[in-house]
C-alpha cells in the first residue's frame, strides 16, 4: 500500500471539479489530509466544533476513535464500542450512536453515562441501526438494515426479527417505524428546511438509488420520489445536506465524494486518492461530513457553512 502523501501545492491537484456549480464550495488553500490511520473501516465521522475534535467509528477495530485538531492527535474515545457505526449530535451536542453488536440506539450523557434510546420495536430486537441524524424539532431518526447481524466483520450472526425499516424517536421518546418497503436503508439527510427527508437504498437493483419524501409534522412520510440513481457501480453509502441544499454523498466504490447540486439529478464529484486503512481530511469543499464503506476511508469538510446534521 502506498503511504499517503499530501499536495504541495495549492491547488490540490486531486481535486477535480467535473460541474463548474462546484467551484463556489471549493477553498482554493486547502488541500486533502490524512490525520489518522490503522483503521479497517472508517464510519459514522462527527464533529465537535465545541471542542475541535472529530470522532469516527472503527467498525472492524470495535472502537470510537477520535482526532484533536488542535494537536493532531489520535486517541481511542471508546472501546469496545459495541461495533458502533453512524455518529450524530442531539440538540444538546450528546453524542448519538448506532451500535450493531447490542442492536441499539444509545446517546452519552455529559458524565459518561450511556442511556438506550431505542433497541426492540413491538417487542422485536432491531436489526443493526447503521446511520442517524438529528431533526430540528429534536427527533431522532436512523436506518436499520441487517448488515451487523450478518457475520463477525461489524457485529456477530444473528437472525432477524424485523423488516428493513427507518426509524423516528419522537422528542418524546416514542419510537416509531416510519418508512419500509426499501432494501437495506442506509444514509439518510434531511433538507435544511427539515420538510424533505433523503435515505439511501443500499441494495436496490440494479444500482443503489437516493429516494426522497416529504415529512410531516409528526414523522409521517409521503411522496416518494427518486433524487438520484447510481447508476453504476458506485455505492451511494453516508450523505449529509448543506445549507445550500445540495446533496453530498460518500461514493465508496469510487473512491470519492460527490456533490448533487439541489435540484439536479448531475453529479459534480471531487475526486480523491486516499490510500484504505487512512481517514482524510479534506478542507477544500463543502460543509458536510461523509464516509467512504468498504474503502477504510472517511471525508470530514469542517471549514465552511455550518451543516445541516447536527454535526
Amino acid at each position: 500500500m502506498t503511504d499517503f502523501a499530501p499536495s504541495v501545492r495549492y491547488p490540490d491537484p486531486r481535486i477535480e471539479v467535473l460541474d463548474e456549480r462546484f467551484l463556489k464550495y471549493r477553498l482554493f488553500s486547502g488541500t486533502v489530509e490524512q490525520i489518522a490511520g490503522g483503521l479497517r473501516w472508517a464510519e459514522g465521522p462527527v464533529w465537535f466544533g465545541d471542542g475541535r475534535y472529530l470522532l469516527v467509528s472503527d467498525i472492524p477495530n470495535n472502537r470510537i476513535l477520535r482526532w484533536d485538531e488542535c494537536s493532531g492527535a489520535t486517541s481511542t474515545f471508546r472501546s469496545p464500542s459495541n461495533n458502533a457505526n453512524g455518529l450524530a449530535r442531539d440538540l444538546q451536542g450528546r453524542l448519538l450512536a448506532c451500535e450493531h453488536l447490542t442492536r441499539r440506539i444509545t446517546r452519552t450523557e455529559y458524565d459518561g453515562a450511556i442511556t438506550v434510546l431505542a433497541d426492540r420495536y413491538e417487542g422485536k430486537r432491531l436489526n443493526s441501526p447503521n446511520d442517524i441524524v438529528c431533526a430540528a424539532d429534536g427527533g431522532i431518526w436512523f436506518t436499520d438494515p441487517s448488515f451487523g447481524i450478518g457475520g463477525y466483520w461489524e457485529g456477530e450472526p444473528a437472525a432477524s426479527e424485523i423488516e428493513h425499516a427507518v426509524y423516528r424517536i419522537a422528542p418524546d421518546g416514542k419510537l416509531q417505524q416510519v418508512l419500509t418497503g426499501l432494501n437495506a436503508p442506509n444514509g439518510l439527510a434531511f433538507s435544511p428546511d427539515g420538510k424533505v427527508l433523503y435515505v439511501v437504498e443500499s441494495r436496490a437493483a440494479p444500482h443503489r438509488k437516493i429516494w426522497a419524501y416529504d415529512v410531516a409534522a409528526d414523522g409521517a412520510l409521503a411522496g416518494q420520489r427518486l433524487a438520484v440513481d447510481a447508476q453504476g457501480p458506485g455505492a451511494f453509502d453516508g450523505i449529509a445536506i448543506d445549507v445550500d441544499g445540495n446533496l453530498w454523498c460518500g461514493r465508496a466504490a469510487m473512491a470519492r465524494s460527490m456533490r448533487i447540486p439541489k435540484g439536479s439529478t448531475a453529479c459534480a464529484s471531487t475526486r480523491r486518492t486516499a490510500p484504505p486503512s487512512r481517514t482524510s481530511t479534506c478542507r477544500s469543499a463543502a460543509p458536510t461530513s461523509a464516509s467512504a464503506a468498504g474503502i477504510a476511508t472517511a471525508c470530514s469538510w469542517r471549514r465552511a457553512t455550518p451543516c445541516m446534521r447536527c454535526t
